[in-house]
């Protein structure tokens, strides 16, 4: 497995390699994930996020998918990790503003929640004090805070907590009550954003420092920057085959049509008239399903996409 890793390594400049992980910050899914597989840096960012002091934490389990019931929709966490107290904690990466990220958490904490009972256990006690924690690039609310901390409390009096330890807690990078919150979590939220030497004050949290040699030291990985050029490519793969295979439903509709007034006498020219297209274009198609006649249109429509593309990279 080395060997093959050196071999790999061996097909890219190492300028050429380096130079993309550079552009990438923390808010960048690759990066996030390349660094949090190290648990002091987990350690870090939970501390940083909460403004707490943890002093050991492991993984949950091992666990970065958690599986739902036959049938129904699991997740797959950022990370997930618990600390020497039994508390469990969740902490996700959210670049865009995609999806309800509210009723998301409530997922979440359903899904982390059950695997903590065992099957016939009494009672509930067994549920651990849990943290759902999001940094998002963008401010959900648009109250312009840097941390909103929720939990459940009764609204007919609002200093009455209902006890259940389950917080969630949404961070954003884009906040501006600099003077209500802790330095260290403004400091690194900016970090968060943009992950580069310029982001990390001189007189910043030791924390801060610490993570972002950890994230130096990724940077200048040739193995982790073959990686993300790997997953870059297989990215762009992915959605050049989905343009393809769009392209090509859209094609299949019109060879149906083609299809059906071909099969009805109509000449090429008179198809053509009739959908103002090329005769070209409707000949090219009849002489296809004369010579595959028992594909599909949306066969010929691939095959007709495949030669488009052949002739598009020639010219």
């Amino acid at each position: 497995m080395e060997e093959k890793t050196k071999l790999n390594m061996q097909m890219y400049d190492p300028e050429s390699v380096l130079a993309p992980l550079q552009k990438l910050n923390l808010m960048d899914d690759f990066l996030f994930d390349a660094a949090t597989v190290d648990l002091e840096t987990c350690k870090i960012i939970i501390e940083l996020s909460l403004g707490i002091t943890i002093r050991n934490i492991v993984w949950k389990e091992g666990q970065k998918v958690i599986h739902n019931l036959p049938g129904n929709r699991g997740i797959r966490l950022d990370f997930y990790v618990e600390d020497d107290q039994g508390q469990v904690f969740d902490v996700e990466m959210q670049k865009r503003n995609e999806g309800n990220i509210p009723k998301r958490t409530r997922f979440y904490q359903a899904l982390i929640d059950a695997p903590m009972l065992k099957s016939g256990e009494r009672g509930f006690d067994g549920l651990k004090p849990a943290y759902i924690v999001v940094i998002c690039g963008f401010d959900l609310f648009g109250y312009g805070l840097y941390r909103y901390t929720f939990d459940n409390r009764c609204k007919e009096v609002p200093e009455l907590v209902m006890g259940d330890e389950c917080q969630k807690i949404i961070l954003n990078t884009k906040g501006k009550n600099d003077h209500e919150v802790e330095k260290a979590l403004v400091d690194f939220l900016h970090y968060v954003e943009k992950s580069s030497e310029e982001n990390v004050p001189e007189d910043c949290d030791e924390r801060l420092k610490h993570l972002h040699k950890k994230i130096h030291q990724i940077k200048m990985s040739e193995e982790i920057g073959v990686s993300y050029m790997k997953m870059e490519e297989r990215d762009r793969l992915i959605r050049d085959e989905g343009l393809r295979r769009g392209r090509a439903e859209g094609k299949a509709e019109l060879i149906s049509i083609i299809r059906k007034k071909a099969s009805r006498g109509m000449a090429a020219a008179d198809i053509a008239d009739w959908l103002e297209t090329e005769c070209g274009e409707v000949e090219r198609i009849l002489e296809l399903m004369g010579t595959y006649p028992d594909w599909t249109d949306l066969q010929v429509a691939e095959e007709l996409v495949r030669r488009e593309n052949v002739y598009e990279d020639q010219a």
